[in-house]
């Protein structure tokens, strides 16, 4: 059985649990609550010495980055398979993953964390930068998508596991802090 570690609200292990549920994988979820450490324990700094989340345990085998666990699916259990069939489509599926992993996380990582962490409530020059930014890297994920309903094709891929949970956490601060997600012209990107 695949084991999955993660934090409530961690978006980096939502990507291996959309993996997972895109294979079709069982597994058990291991949600740790950070406001009382359990990922600073030594049980759990034996699997990741970082105290980070996701960690991937199956058997034998211990994977503590959300790509490395995507890879490692995807190699263990290569049907359906989340990287492409033929080294174009691999190629085609690693690029948008990873333009998702850099880009796209900085982009709405410079936005969310003074909206969350520094509580700002006001439109500043340099988060309208960062919001303007962004929105060329939403508008990027629009084209890929085109007319179909994933970014690598007909069905989902590992660039649709990374992609989602940097939307869905856009989409979290439109829910919670509308007005100045609003100010920030991103409460209907």
């Amino acid at each position: 059985m695949i084991t999955v570690y993660t934090i409530s609200g961690a978006p980096r292990p939502w990507r291996v649990l959309l993996g997972r549920c895109f294979k079709g994988l069982p597994f058990e979820t291991i949600t740790l609550k950070a406001s009382e450490g359990e990922h600073q324990t030594k049980e759990f700094l034996s699997l990741n010495p970082r105290g980070t989340v996701p960690v991937l345990v199956d058997g034998s085998v211990t994977i503590r980055d959300s790509l490395a666990a995507l890879a490692w699916l995807d190699c263990s259990y290569p049907d359906p398979p989340i990287f492409g069939k033929i080294s174009d489509q691999t190629a085609f599926v690693w690029q948008q993953t990873t333009e998702c992993a850099d880009y796209l996380r900085a982009a709405i990582d410079r936005v969310l964390t003074p909206i969350f962490f520094q509580n700002a409530t006001s439109a500043s020059p340099e988060l309208l930068t960062s919001a303007y930014n962004a929105k060329v890297e939403l508008a990027g994920l629009e084209t890929a998508l085109g007319t179909r309903s994933f970014l690598s094709g007909d069905s989902p891929s590992a660039a649709d596991a990374v992609a989602f949970p940097e939307v869905r956490l856009l989409q979290r601060a439109s829910d919670t802090r509308a007005e100045i997600i609003e100010n920030l012209g991103l409460l209907n990107f």
